[in-house]
């Protein structure tokens, strides 16, 4: 990806809006949440239906999982630490659940040991079938995969990493490596935790304090995290090569001073979702890898109230970044429901979530269809599947005279205010998309 200017604003551009908050990779705290205008909800088939809904409740009988339910880069596996209902204020013994989801009909596998996990206990879902679980033991980080045996379950112990603390990065899209991040103030460890030939493997060394984690290839090659240098400055996301010793290089430069996170992307369009405060305030973006064009920051993808977090991209869309559908993740006063946005329709649909979704978990089919797990009362694992939504219709008048695109419906292609400045583009290396400009 090269960045290097703000659709219609100068880099930095001063406004009168504050800046927003330091991005934490979880959703923003929201002040408030409207629910009425939200155009489906999932019916009782697990498709979408036709009869609009509010933001669906968490269940109320599940147990708040710990952690978060991760997903493998091809969608067949999902794993998350989980409990059996019980009674408000009752202990429950925490142990990891596989759930398999490329079969006819989705299934969970319960995965516990002699002795229940730690609630901060991580799993992450490998193409094999097996979970990889990171626990953590006095001042050292544990790993082990699990597998099911019958009616029990099988562990194998992969080794251990002195270190205080440490995150698993989303699985490899080549399906049998998972990676972990230790970030430290002044350097950032790399560990190949899973998929190595002797235990948990140091990859890279990395100056500064690393945090975030999406893939750029489908070979599980190019890792993008966001580091902010020794001493401080804005945080910049940048390319670390796993073949060339952890070789970093740039990856976003929108402005100078301006904290710019890659949070989502495709490898196969080449589409980027970025959260940057280069406008002013933290605002969600789209870029392209390997395109000189500027990053555009529409006004749809922040509606009132609300956090916004893109959590899924539809895959296979080659060439074609415009037409890819994102999935986002929408937390307000309500409760999470689920938007639908395309760069080309410049509109964000807002679909109700089925009951107890794993909030954030999603993956999208290459036909555009959208896979939500969920468990409730009625299922202990579901999916829910919503087509998404067309984006027929005249588009929103562009040009307006107040220094953004449109009209204020919320619609609008991006939130322009100057006119954009040139800058020297940051190479990747052999990105996977090169295209010229056009007209938007």
């Amino acid at each position: 990806m090269t960045a290097c200017a703000i659709e219609g604003g100068t880099a930095g551009a001063a406004t009168t809006a504050d800046p927003g908050p330091e991005e934490s990779g979880e959703p923003e705290e929201p002040v408030g949440a409207e629910s009425a205008g939200l155009e489906g909800a999932a019916g009782p088939e697990g498709t979408a239906g036709a009869v609009p809904a509010g933001p669906a409740a968490p269940w109320a009988g599940a147990p708040r999982a710990p952690g978060t339910f991760t997903l493998t880069a091809d969608g067949a596996y999902g794993a998350r630490l989980t409990a059996a209902p019980g009674a408000p204020g009752e202990q429950r013994a925490w142990y990891p659940e596989r759930w398999t989801l490329d079969g006819p009909e989705p299934y969970a596998v319960p995965l516990p040991l002699h002795q229940p996990e730690e609630p901060d206990a991580q799993v992450v879902p490998l193409a094999d079938g097996r979970v990889l679980i990171r626990r953590r033991v006095a001042d050292r980080q544990m790993f082990s995969l699990l597998y099911p045996t019958g009616p029990a379950t099988g562990e194998l112990a992969l080794g251990a990493v002195e270190c205080d603390g440490m995150t698993l990065l989303p699985p490899s899209p080549d399906g049998s490596s998972v990676y972990g991040l230790s970030a430290g103030g002044h350097s950032s460890l790399l560990w190949l935790v899973a998929g190595g030939a002797f235990g948990p493997e140091l990859v890279a060394e990395i100056p500064g304090h690393c945090s975030g984690g999406v893939w750029l290839d489908r070979a599980g090659r190019m890792l993008a995290l966001d580091r902010q240098l020794p001493g401080g400055g804005p945080v910049k996301a940048v390319a670390v090569d796993l073949e060339r010793n952890g070789e970093v290089t740039p990856l976003l430069q929108i402005a100078p001073s301006s904290d710019d996170r890659l949070l989502l992307a495709d490898p196969d369009s080449g589409l980027l979702l970025i959260r940057s405060d280069a406008p002013g305030h933290d605002r969600l973006g789209w870029g392209v890898l390997g395109s000189c064009l500027p990053v555009r920051f529409p006004e749809c993808l922040r509606p009132a109230d609300v956090a916004v977090t893109p959590f899924a991209v539809q895959p296979g869309q080659m060439l074609m970044p415009e037409s890819c559908a994102v999935a986002l993740r929408i937390d307000g006063a309500a409760g999470s429901w689920v938007g639908i946005w395309r760069p080309q329709g410049r509109r964000l649909h807002q679909l109700a979530a089925p009951e107890g979704w794993s909030a954030g978990a999603g993956y999208w089919s290459r036909d555009g269809v959208l896979h939500l797990p969920y468990a409730n009362a009625a299922t202990p694992c579901a999916v829910a599947r919503i087509e998404a939504p067309g984006d027929d219709g005249p588009l929103p008048e562009t040009g307006g005279t107040d220094g953004t695109d449109g009209d204020a419906s919320g619609t609008e292609p991006s939130g322009a205010v100057t006119p954009p400045v040139v800058c020297k583009p940051v190479p990747l290396g052999q990105a996977p998309l090169h295209r010229t400009a056009s007209p938007d």
